[in-house]
């Protein structure tokens, strides 16, 4: 590490993420992690010199995307290289379920041969992230709890959680009296099927996360961290928007929070930046390290 990251990381509080990752990487409490989503540009133009820099800002933990055989265009192996000369660790995986994006990589296609390969690069959790707008429909709707717990069941044979991701139309109701989140939840296993909350989408939709914390107790191992602004509800670095994170934070025993990860879709500056704006805030709030 060059002096000058050394004396920037310091100011910042995270050397002793950094250290503690590398050398003590099952240490979820020193595991500063973000969702490679919020870094796409420059994760398409050079996988490894992204890893690099994020390293050098302290993060330790990964949530992946895009897995559709490779990684990022490299192959298991050459992946895994690149995470151990980062130090950096794949914690989890996003997938989509392949009702309508048929391709490698979905829940419908090959999914063994998929958990496989997360399964080699150490991924702890694989994760259907999103349901595109084809999907939404109430016959699919009902087909998710038993797509989920199938996904579940080969995740499990090779020690790998599966869950899912929402976003805010999970919170609309799909027909008389349910929503689907709710849905998913009462009709999959809660061994098999976890969820991945996203504290931006269930605020923006106007849902107190705390309710389904006390609903459905330890349910929620993952966590997605991003903020919104007060106005126009865009996306906001972490302590610039409305979400009151500490409050949330001290649910984390009752929700069953392993896990969290920095996010942010989009930003109105180098993203970058927002980062270390959003990283600055965490390393003066110590309740999300406790």
């Amino acid at each position: 590490m060059h002096r000058k990251e050394f004396l920037k990381l310091s100011g910042l509080g995270f050397l002793g993420l950094y250290s503690c990752g590398i050398s003590h990487s099952k240490n979820r409490k020193k595991t500063l992690a973000i969702q490679l989503y919020t870094v796409r540009d420059t994760m398409a133009a050079s996988p490894e010199k992204t890893l690099e820099r994020l390293a050098a800002m302290g993060f330790t933990g990964l949530e992946i995307y895009g897995y559709d055989g490779t990684f990022f265009e490299k192959t298991p192996k050459e992946f895994q290289n690149i995470l151990k000369n980062t130090g950096l660790r794949v914690i989890s995986s996003h997938h989509t379920t392949g009702i309508f994006n048929q391709g490698q990589g979905t829940l419908l296609d090959d999914w063994k041969k998929s958990v496989e390969d997360l399964h080699f690069i150490g991924s702890e959790y694989m994760v259907c992230s999103y349901l595109f707008p084809e999907e939404r429909t109430i016959e699919n709707y009902k087909k998710l709890p038993e797509l989920f717990e199938n996904s579940g069941k080969v995740t499990k044979d090779a020690g790998i959680q599966f869950a899912y991701h929402n976003h805010d139309f999970e919170f609309e109701k799909f027909d008389d009296a349910r929503n689907v989140y709710d849905f998913i939840l009462e009709n999959s296993s809660p061994e098999l099927v976890k969820m991945e909350l996203d504290l931006y989408w269930i605020s923006k939709a106007g849902i107190d996360p705390l309710a389904y914390f006390e609903k459905y107790p330890g349910r929620f191992p993952l966590w997605h961290v991003k903020d919104m602004k007060a106005k126009t509800k865009d996306f906001t670095e972490i302590g610039n928007g409305t979400i009151d994170f500490e409050r949330i934070f001290k649910a984390r025993k009752q929700a069953g929070l392993e896990y969290w990860f920095l996010e942010q879709d989009s930003s109105d500056k180098d993203i970058f930046e927002s980062i270390r704006i959003s990283s600055e805030f965490i390393a003066k709030n110590s309740f999300f390290l406790k």
